[in-house]
């Protein structure tokens, strides 16, 4: 059984693969997106949040997902296209995943075991949903896809 965040290897959407304990020592907000949702536009908030924060250690990770409505189509190239000339992300992106089902990331169920929704849910509602790992790897604080970036800022610095 996975003891901490730092175990877990995903890929990056270039398609390398990293282990999690790169980011050790730094806060970690992760995030399932999709180029094609009604919260897509939360893209420019996490990259502002991403540009103010990360010099005090805040790394936002983003993972496309395509199992809400087929909102993330796209190949990695694409999405990684998207993302950069609409809403010039530079947070770390990574292939697409599953967060829900059989065939669920490890990641996911990891975190969803850690930080419950509402009412003990386990799933994930819907894309834009965002766990917050504060900077000992420790699962924090779950937000729902409606909490925008903006909403999110006082509880981000507070858990910096």
């Amino acid at each position: 059984m996975t003891a901490s965040i730092y175990d877990f290897t995903v890929t990056t959407i270039d398609g390398e693969p990293i282990t999690l304990n790169k980011y050790e020592g730094k806060s970690l907000l992760i995030v399932n997106v999709a180029s094609k949702c009604g919260f897509t536009k939360q893209y420019e908030g996490l990259e502002r949040m991403y540009q103010e924060y990360k010099g005090q250690g805040l790394e936002i990770l983003g993972f496309p997902c395509n199992q809400f409505g087929g909102q993330e189509p796209a190949s990695e190239s694409e999405i990684k296209e998207f993302c950069s000339l609409t809403y010039q992300v530079t947070f770390p992106m990574f292939t697409k995943l599953e967060v829900n089902g059989e065939n669920t990331a490890p990641l996911y169920n990891y975190l969803k075991e850690e930080l419950p929704g509402l009412m003990g849910s386990k799933a994930v509602k819907w894309n834009f949903t965002k766990f917050f790992i504060n900077k000992n790897g420790i699962p924090k604080k779950r937000f729902a896809p409606k909490e925008t970036p903006e909403n999110m800022m006082d509880t981000i610095k507070s858990l910096l």
